[in-house]
């Protein structure tokens, strides 16, 4: 793990204070070890989720992922991963290059809000893969755990048309039409 020493040390003395105030004020019991060890395995859980060095607190974006931010993508191409962690994104779908050729987009959303925004007048598919999560479709339809899959009434899959496949784990997912 890249974590300064410093901000190990600090963070450290800070959960002994907060125990130790909670315990002399409430007369809790706190299990200092077993906390640290939690943060610990949730700091390498969220590395691996980011896929990249991970810093806390600190803000990431590129032209296809935000992490600890807010971002609207707009310049959507197919073939590429749109990926939303601990932050907020817009993802505008309606001047996807696909109109002529059809295309794929995957959009992954963790531990955030995603809201995604296709042109009602063109066709897409859309699969959606939700854990602990909420998913709504244009169409009404929502979940929160499981699979669903909304095709639009213009969709004829011998004619181009968007393919979306979007996952939400812990986070919300709202496509809209528009």
């Amino acid at each position: 793990m890249k974590m300064s020493s410093g901000m190990f040390w600090g963070l450290l003395l800070i959960v002994i204070g907060i125990s130790l105030i909670i315990k002399i004020v409430f007369n809790i019991d706190f299990p200092i070890f077993r906390l640290i060890v939690a943060f610990i395995f949730i700091y390498i859980g969220i590395k691996i989720i980011v896929g990249k060095s991970f810093h806390p607190f600190s803000r990431h974006k590129t032209d296809t992922e935000v992490v600890f931010g807010e971002s609207s993508f707009d310049n959507i191409e197919p073939g590429k991963e749109y990926s939303v962690v601990f932050s907020k994104g817009v993802i505008d779908l309606r001047g996807v290059q696909a109109k002529r050729e059809g295309g794929k987009v995957k959009i992954s959303t963790v531990f955030g809000s995603s809201v995604v925004i296709v042109d009602k007048s063109f066709p897409v598919k859309i699969n959606v893969d939700a854990v602990f999560s909420g998913a709504h479709l244009p169409n009404g339809n929502s979940t929160s755990f499981g699979t669903t899959i909304y095709e639009s009434d213009s969709l004829d899959v011998n004619n181009p048309y968007l393919e979306i496949k979007a996952d939400v784990v812990f986070g919300d997912l709202k496509i809209e039409e528009r």
